[in-house]
């Protein structure tokens, strides 16, 4: 519990540097909120009603401490252009964005951790090969161009699955399936590729060990070895990536979702990054830095769980 409250501790000067890089950016960009809402015909007395209501005549150190005190107190204000609360918008949106990071990592890992094994097991033969190259394959396309082939293939083409949309999961989980599908395995593509790699690399490493040679002479089964003795301490790594890769899925969702036409967080913010709706942009990269957080400390966590050999204190 310690450890946890000690990490708990740290996260706070991190969040506050990157309260204060996230407002200090979105002030160093080009662009002018005003004038992306207002338009170039706005009369003198709106645009000084605007810079009122929304604290935009105040010296900047004085917007940035007024911006900290709001985090603290987890008032992120209202959206310069809706003139709904930043907050509330965002946890209803925050559900999709979450629904399809999580069926992505499943996805990665389901496809990821079987090809990583399958290539280790079979080191230097075809199957070895083809895990190799589909990986780099899955690295080097662009999510944006697969997920449009995708389109046009499944849902165009094929007719199998809808192009965009959205159902709710708990009341229509199986449409729910169907329009996560695509979005989720173009996220999961490059996850996938990692990941299959990292378990490949790990597994190698763990299989020349000592105590796997061991296992091998008391006569278990390859299988055996490699599923029971090995894979568990090949993981350890791989937890790593995944905390990353998870927390780069909710942050890289943004175009993905648009795409689809994913109701989540990351369309959202592609909205507000169009329309300069400054606290919307602010409080959205602030939730996906939290997450990285939580994540990271969810990764620590899990070490613990893999190897009881590691202890916190």
């Amino acid at each position: 519990m310690s450890f946890v409250l000690r990490r708990l501790m740290l996260t706070l000067p991190v969040l506050l540097g990157i309260t204060v890089a996230v407002f200090l950016i979105m002030k160093l960009i080009p662009g002018d909120a005003m004038m992306a809402r207002l338009g170039t015909d706005a009369t003198p007395e709106l645009i000084q009603r605007f810079r009122d209501q929304h604290g935009l005549d105040r010296p900047t150190f004085v917007q940035l401490v007024e911006w900290i005190g709001k985090v603290a107190t987890l008032d992120f204000g209202v959206s310069m252009v809706t003139g709904r609360g930043v907050l509330e918008t965002i946890g209803q949106r925050l559900p999709a964005t979450l629904e399809l990071t999580l069926a992505a990592t499943l996805l990665a890992l389901g496809i990821g951790i079987p090809l990583g094994v399958a290539a280790a097991a079979s080191r230097g033969r075809w199957a070895d090969f083809l895990v190799r190259l589909g990986s780099i394959l899955g690295l080097s396309i662009p999510n944006f161009w697969l997920a449009l082939l995708l389109t046009l293939w499944f849902a165009l083409r094929l007719r199998w699955l809808p192009a965009t949309g959205y159902a709710s999961l708990f009341g229509h989980p199986l449409e729910h399936l169907r329009y996560v599908a695509l979005p989720a395995f173009t996220l999961a593509v490059g996850m996938a590729a990692v990941v299959a790699r990292y378990v490949r690399s790990s597994l190698l490493d763990v299989l020349g060990l000592d105590y796997i040679r061991t296992a091998t002479g008391k006569g278990l089964s390859s299988r055996v070895v490699l599923i029971h003795h090995a894979l568990r301490n090949a993981l350890l790594p791989v937890t790593t990536v995944v905390g990353i890769q998870m927390g780069a899925l909710i942050g890289g969702t943004v175009i993905i979702e648009d795409i689809f036409a994913w109701p989540g967080m990351g369309r959202y913010a592609l909205q507000a990054i169009y329309e300069r709706d400054y606290p919307v942009i602010q409080t959205i990269v602030l939730v996906v830095a939290c997450f990285y957080v939580v994540i990271n400390l969810l990764v620590d966590l899990a070490y613990a769980w893999l190897d009881p050999k590691i202890r916190f204190d």
